[in-house]
């Protein structure tokens, strides 16, 4: 008992708790204050841009609730996550300080690292919660939310339908000059075998259809050069019924599906993709590492604003807050310009989502040496 006064004097022990708690509490209530106010916002502006649609649809006021609306939250919510823990531990971490209480702290004893503790702590929380939403929760949300939006509000796919070229199965390959998906039908149509880097079998036809009853295609006026070695052998026909493993929906588009995969089914979907030559693999590959690296920036943001704001100044709360939407401003900045270099560029995708968390940890590291001991 004696020893415990002798080390933590005058009741020290259970303040340190109280102070691990008061400091989560400040940061969880204060980020989930924020992101309800613009959660509000958004779903203001969003009914406000879409209610035509509703009442053109005659879109039921449950529907909107229960099945847009309701769905809508997790996926926005996990988006603005790590920016507004950021400007959270700003505005709580300023206003602490403001009050010195940051000074009382530190003047008991406690180390700032050991301040840091209960920031991380809610920080890890909020990040594995990101995770579990980004991989579990918002797939199957997103896809009622899509579904929704492309019954009663608009369609946002594109369809590949010139100079379609992609590869079916491993080393069998298929161009169409023209496709369209209104009749199924594609023009020009070539369907050619690589073996061990050489050609052995090309068919190249006028028209190709997709029976949509009998799920086979029709191939018309075509012909087939068959090579074996030395050996070669042409083949002409009016008509052709096969079994292609394509659909017409793998000519669609839709770059908004990805939102509706786990991390496993993405991880597939973009090896099928890339066996294809997808044009859009970088979009997925982007997507797919984001979905770590967007979780662990809210670690790397909240080191910089409790290294940023926990020290009183002149300005203020108001000068913390600038410096720390700046701040918010540049991350997206940079978060927007790597992937732009990794989807149009040859930036590697995974770099190019992790390079914002790499700069601004280094920040963040810097400010943590500058910070009040």
């Amino acid at each position: 008992m004696g020893t415990a006064n002798a080390v933590f004097p005058s009741g020290q022990k259970p303040m340190l708790k109280k102070i691990d708690i008061y400091i989560i509490r400040k940061f969880l209530g204060t980020f989930f204050y924020a992101i309800a106010l613009i959660l509000l916002i958004v779903i203001i502006f969003d009914l406000s841009e879409k209610i035509d649609d509703f009442i053109e649809h005659r879109v039921s006021l449950y529907e909107i609730i229960f099945v847009y609306y309701i769905n809508f939250i997790p996926y926005f919510a996990n988006l603005f996550s790590p920016l507004f823990t950021f400007i959270a531990v700003i505005f709580f971490t300023s206003r602490m300080a403001f009050n010195t209480e940051i000074i009382a702290i530190l003047s008991s004893g406690v180390s700032f690292r050991r301040m840091l503790l209960p920031y991380f702590i809610s920080a890890i929380l909020l990040s594995l919660a990101s995770v579990y939403l980004s991989n579990i929760l918002i797939p199957p949300a997103n896809q009622k939310r899509l579904d929704f939006e492309y019954e009663y509000v608009r369609n946002p796919q594109t369809i590949r339908d010139r100079n379609v070229h992609m590869q079916i199965r491993p080393g069998i390959f298929i161009y169409m000059e023209t496709f369209n998906m209104r009749n199924k039908t594609g023009h020009r149509f070539t369907l050619e075998k690589i073996e061990k880097g050489e050609l052995t079998y090309k068919l190249m036809a006028d028209n190709v259809r997709y029976d949509t009853i009998n799920k086979h295609w029709t191939i018309t006026n075509y012909n087939v050069r068959t090579i074996d070695g030395l050996k070669e052998s042409l083949e002409f026909g009016n008509r052709l019924d096969t079994v292609l493993p394509i659909t017409p929906h793998d000519f669609v588009q839709d770059l908004k599906e990805m939102e509706t995969m786990n991390f496993s089914e993405l991880r597939e979907f973009i090896a099928n993709e890339r066996l294809k030559g997808s044009e859009s693999v970088r979009f997925y590959e982007v997507e797919m590492h984001r979905r770590m690296a967007f979780p662990f920036a809210t670690l790397v943001l909240t080191l910089i604003g409790v290294s940023l704001s926990s020290q009183k100044v002149r300005g203020g709360i108001g000068l913390h807050l600038g410096a720390g939407l700046t701040l918010s401003f540049t991350f997206i900045l940079f978060m927007q310009v790597s992937t732009t270099f990794a989807t149009n560029g040859n930036l590697h995708p995974m770099l190019s989502v992790w390079i914002p968390n790499i700069i601004f940890g280094i920040l963040g590291v810097y400010l943590l040496k500058r910070a009040p001991k």
